[in-house]
């Protein structure tokens, strides 16, 4: 999710924590909970820093080996306890500990909900995985976690049983939403488009989806509103063993393309003359959006084939679809 939500979130575990009646009775236990779950909500984001490397080796490191699941235990031990005993509550160290993991674990399983995936199976694999369910940022998640902080910060409910409802709240929206993706699947199944190689990003309301699925010979785009099916567009697979044009293969070593091809399992690209040389467009099929790829890589060559330069990223406004 955005920053803001996993910030929010941190806010409201620590609240949740309450719960755990020796972070409740240890003098300083409190206020360590509530540094520790913000640190350790936000803390598989630190790789963050690599963007004083650029573009190209922030996105091959993002939601990489810091969302791994055998480094989530180590997050909270270097979070929680110095947490615990910098505040004087050594007493309840390890629960804090344990709640710390709980705040980190939450992390990732926020970030696996959504389109853009974490590889959370690192160094077994480097597959991405995601579960297409929530979008980037959940207005109704954001405003159910931010009433409860507003409530715990007013002193109007004990912040213990409050959070465990708010969370039992959020479990059953997101089974709902699972429900939901699951029904449009089954849609698309009635209308024959296949559903093996699909993915589907969530509206920010309602049961609205884009899709983009594949067969053979083609992509299949489109959006899912409601009960409705509407296909918008479908574009050609390059046939199995087509040899790339040199223009494009002259581009396949650069780091924005790897970083691009290390991300993207399916993709469409293009290559155009221009006055100087040629430009070649990496595209992100999964992200397309009212016939748009937002998502792409983009490299200059001079007529030689020489990289001119090169970049990646989105190419869309923050508030744009798809929220990824």
């Amino acid at each position: 999710m955005d920053t803001s939500s996993h910030l929010l979130f941190g806010v409201t575990l620590a609240g949740l924590a309450m719960i755990d009646p020796v972070i409740a009775g240890t003098d300083g236990a409190a206020a360590a909970m509530m540094a520790a779950s913000l640190v350790g909500n936000n803390a598989p984001d630190f790789d963050g820093v690599m963007r004083v490397k650029g573009k190209a080796a922030y996105l091959r490191n993002h939601r990489g080996w810091t969302h791994a699941l055998p480094v989530l235990p180590l997050w909270a031990l270097i979070i929680g306890l110095p947490a615990a005993y910098l505040a004087g509550a050594e007493g309840a160290a390890w629960h804090i500990a344990g709640w710390t993991l709980a705040a980190v674990c939450l992390h990732v399983l926020l970030d696996l909900l959504n389109a853009y995936g974490v590889q959370c199976l690192r160094p077994m694999t480097k597959k991405w995985f995601h579960l297409d369910v929530i979008s980037l940022f959940d207005p109704l998640l954001f405003s159910l976690h931010s009433a409860g902080a507003l409530l715990w910060a007013a002193g109007i409910f004990e912040p213990g049983p409050m959070f465990a409802a708010i969370y039992g709240i959020s479990i059953g929206y997101v089974l709902l939403k699972f429900y939901y993706k699951h029904q449009a699947a089954g849609l698309l199944k009635k209308q024959g488009i296949p559903t093996d190689g699909l993915t589907m990003i969530p509206g920010l309301f309602g049961r609205y989806w884009q899709f983009a699925s594949e067969n053979h010979q083609a992509f299949k785009l489109g959006t899912i509103q409601g009960s409705r099916v509407i296909v918008e567009a479908e574009l050609p697979k390059q046939e199995p063993g087509h040899q790339l044009h040199p223009v494009i293969q002259a581009t396949m070593s650069t780091d924005g393309v790897r970083s691009f091809l290390n991300f993207a399992d399916r993709y469409q690209v293009e290559w155009k003359e221009r006055e100087e040389g040629y430009e070649v467009t990496w595209s992100d099929i999964r992200f397309w959006y009212n016939h748009k790829m937002p998502f792409q890589a983009a490299v200059r060559l001079d007529r030689n084939l020489n990289v001119l330069d090169e970049r990646i990223g989105w190419y869309k406004k923050s508030w744009e679809p798809p929220h990824v």
